[in-house]
């Protein structure tokens, strides 16, 4: 298995092009694990992938080799980043047809639940309802928090966060680089937000059910739990 050394991206960040071309050529199932999540949305792959290697780049002449985390970690987020912003700018894709049709039904759902219940729905629930996975409820729930701003802040990603890019049927790899990039971005997070994403996204809670286990308002708990999806966005582009 491929290791980039310390000295290598030293020297690729200094200029060396060899070297900079071998970090990226050891590195090429991880850009391709990426890359391949986008495959079907209109975009050749090469060109895809080829973007993919510009944030590899990008990532590479930023790192700071003091971390203590791989190249392959760190560079992640350029890469998703780098493409996401492609797809984005090209304009092709903001929020599919798909998704927002997912989220007029999730609405619907709500609110019917919540007058038939007094309470709100679960994610998981909802995913059993509509027939489709939590992840694409958690993208669709959270599409409709941000259209409204989505053309007046240029710089957020109007893409899903990465804690919602977790898709069903992506192979191995692909599995592997999510639960990096989780990883980190949740080892970010204080202790308040990491509980709140637990059981929120992993624990399937309900905003209600979390405010009353952390002993805050459900519109505490809205705002924090928006807040930091929107600081997980923002890290992708970063």
């Amino acid at each position: 298995m491929y290791e980039t050394k310390r000295e290598d991206i030293i020297a690729a960040q200094n200029g060396n092009e060899e070297k900079m071309e071998e970090i990226l050529k050891g590195n090429n199932g991880l850009t391709w694990s990426i890359v391949k999540r986008f495959i079907g949305r209109g975009y050749e792959v090469e060109d895809l992938y080829q973007i993919g290697c510009m944030g590899f780049i990008k990532a590479i002449k930023r790192f700071d080799t003091s971390f203590d985390v791989k190249i392959s970690t760190y560079a992640v987020p350029y890469i998703l980043g780098e493409i996401k912003r492609f797809i984005r700018d090209d304009g092709l894709i903001k929020v599919s047809r798909s998704i927002k049709e997912l989220s007029m039904k999730i609405n619907e759902l709500q609110q019917e639940y919540i007058k038939k219940e007094g309470k709100e729905i679960s994610i998981n629930l909802l995913a059993e309802k509509l027939n489709v996975t939590k992840e694409e409820i958690a993208v669709a729930i959270d599409s409709s928090r941000t259209i409204e701003s989505i053309n007046d802040d240029t710089n957020k990603d109007d893409g899903p966060s990465k804690i919602e890019i977790i898709e069903t049927g992506i192979d191995e790899a692909s599995m592997i680089t999510d639960k990096i990039f989780l990883k980190e971005l949740i080892d970010s997070l204080n202790s308040r937000e990491k509980e709140i994403i637990v059981l929120r996204y992993y624990k399937e809670k309900t905003q209600t059910e979390v405010a009353k286990i952390l002993g805050i308002t459900q519109v505490q708990v809205s705002r924090i739990e928006k807040k930091i999806l929107s600081s997980m966005r923002n890290k992708l582009i970063a």
